[in-house]
């Protein structure tokens, strides 16, 4: 059986999609492609400059796109209560949580949350939430309304802390990344669930790039003028990591494939680091139901946004 690629992508005509992080790496090529293939795509930007050279590049790239820039920081949760309020249409189809940050130096966010999980799990937490009525809006289709959310095998480091979610006692980069990566995961956990015990026809599901080049792997690095670490995450994207465009498959795959189940985790067939999308394997704490409630619980508590859609 030939390997899954963009050409496999189904039709997206009359589709609406929102894709967080779309500015650059996996999140524009997951757009770009979204786009290629007829959807309405909304790329959710923090930075308004580079929101807007990714709407043009796209545009050139694909003239037939039908693409729109909206302003989000996902580490602001004024920001992100915006962007849902703002959003014009009364029906979504799919929601790609894509943006995130990846072992930066310890800081907050303006809510503050220790940044990685306030952005990698907090943001899209709330921003799920305040989209999920317009998303059990939109009728059944082949694909079906979706929330993809991108996590990574990176979530092996760590199971979530559920007495220290914003690393307070203690920072370690690399483990508090893990542990937001985790966090997603339990949030796609937990959502299948209560989604499915609704009888909502909303898939949510989860996906990972292995190893891809994008910048997210220097941003921490230059953002500390760490020069040596940065040049060595720039040497690990030329010669180990696959292109964005590899990277995105699975995330694309998860958006559009037919047969998609909830709760699936998608990532590259081999060994979790790279090549054509396939079921990735996951720690077995990331299936954790009583862990996946608590923190269910205190990411409605810390965010303030409850998912009364799937309480009726």
């Amino acid at each position: 059986m030939a390997a899954w690629g963009v050409r496999d992508m189904p039709d997206q005509g009359g589709r609406t999609a929102v894709v967080t992080g779309a500015n650059s790496g996996l999140g524009y090529v997951t757009a770009r492609e979204l786009a290629r293939r007829g959807a309405r795509v909304v790329l959710a930007c923090r930075s308004e400059a580079r929101g807007r050279d990714a709407v043009e590049r796209l545009r050139a790239e694909v003239p037939q796109a039908e693409v729109e820039l909206g302003s989000l920081d996902l580490g602001d949760l004024a920001s992100v209560r915006a962007f849902a309020a703002s959003l014009p249409y009364e029906r979504l189809d799919l929601l790609v949580n894509n943006a995130g940050v990846m072992a930066m130096p310890y800081g907050v966010t303006a809510d503050g949350f220790e940044t990685q999980f306030g952005v990698n799990h907090l943001g899209h937490f709330a921003l799920t939430g305040l989209l999920l009525p317009t998303l059990l809006a939109a009728p059944g289709r082949t694909a079906g309304p979706r929330v993809v959310t991108v996590s990574s095998m990176a979530h092996l480091l760590g199971a979530v802390d559920l007495r220290d979610l914003n690393s307070e006692h203690r920072y370690r980069r690399w483990i508090a990344y893990g542990r937001s990566k985790t966090a997603n995961l339990l949030f796609t956990h937990e959502l299948a669930r209560r989604l499915a015990a609704t009888g909502a026809d909303v898939v949510a599901a989860a996906a990972h790039p292995g190893y891809a080049s994008t910048n997210l792997q220097t941003a921490g690095p230059r953002a500390e003028g760490r020069r040596a670490a940065e040049r060595m995450m720039a040497l690990g994207n030329r010669v180990l990591a696959q292109p964005a465009e590899a990277g995105a498959l699975p995330a694309l795959y998860a958006a559009t494939a037919p047969g998609v189940r909830p709760d699936s985790f998608t990532g590259p067939s081999l060994a979790m680091w790279r090549g054509a999308p396939g079921p990735s394997w996951r720690a077995p704490w990331t299936l954790d139901d009583r862990v996946a409630t608590r923190l269910w619980t205190a990411s409605e508590e810390l965010t303030g946004v409850s998912y009364d859609a799937l309480k009726n």
